[in-house]
């Protein structure tokens, strides 16, 4: 099983409110279905424009309030309507993704998740369906409620399933010593084997930490881990291969 990790910078103009990239989504799309379904895939979508805007705003990192309960829901609900556009283009193309609400599964603690039900995903990738999961809200036990990544996400359930790898599609060729977008000298690192320092900022809204946090859950994963540039088609589907490509990160 391949887990596959729609970075919100690629799926949406993150500083462009509730805007939507199809022509990238269907690219993606099309590349996992020359492999789908003699390989299984887990999805997972970032938030951006539809969710990473609204939990700023609403300001659920500092916790359940009285008043942002309502900000809660609409965060909630503007990830399910990115999700919707998401799963209406891997069905045109007769792939079979089924939405799964991580705030439904997942309760976290401190940012992280300290209980999952997982066993639902894991009936319905046996199945042969395609789950596509997303940054959410998600019940905390220290906060009340708070936001759960897709990157973290990722982490957890690559540690329960084992998959085959992890693949991040960025909007860059990979991790880079320090952003490319600012710094024309920045340099591609093509394979990290532990945690170096990096000083690399994320462009636009990110309540979840950016690149930093990316490579600190990526170590956590006990397969490799690819971070790709999901824009040029065609760099999927080498990274399924196991070609080089982008960035690969193998614990150490």
């Amino acid at each position: 099983m391949i887990i596959v990790k729609l970075g919100g910078s690629i799926i949406c103009n993150k500083n462009e409110p509730f805007s939507f990239n199809e022509g990238v989504v269907k690219q993606i799309a099309e590349e996992i279905a020359d492999f789908y379904p003699e390989k299984k895939f887990l999805l997972v979508h970032g938030g951006g424009s539809y969710g990473h805007p609204l939990a700023k705003g609403y300001k659920i990192r500092e916790g359940l309030k009285k008043e942002n309960m309502g900000g809660v829901s609409k965060t909630h609900q503007a990830m399910l309507e990115l999700n919707k556009k998401i799963i209406e283009i891997f069905l045109s193309l007769k792939l079979p993704a089924f939405s799964i609400s991580p705030s439904s599964i997942f309760i976290i603690n401190d940012g992280q998740i300290v209980d999952g039900w997982i066993k639902v995903i894991e009936e319905f990738i046996a199945r042969d369906f395609i789950p596509v999961l997303f940054g959410d809200v998600a019940i905390a036990k220290d906060k009340g409620i708070d936001i759960l990544s897709g990157d973290q996400i990722i982490s957890y359930l690559a540690q329960k399933f084992e998959p085959e790898k992890v693949i991040f599609l960025m909007d860059v060729d990979g991790i880079y010593d320090k952003n490319p977008k600012v710094h024309k000298d920045a340099r591609l690192i093509e394979e990290i084997n532990e945690k170096i320092s990096l000083r690399q900022e994320a462009a636009g809204i990110d309540v979840t930490g950016g690149v930093r946090n990316k490579i600190d859950e990526a170590l956590k994963i006990p397969c490799p881990v690819y971070f790709i540039n999901g824009m040029v088609r065609g760099n999927l589907t080498k990274a399924i291969k196991g070609e080089r490509v982008g960035t690969i990160i193998k614990r150490s």
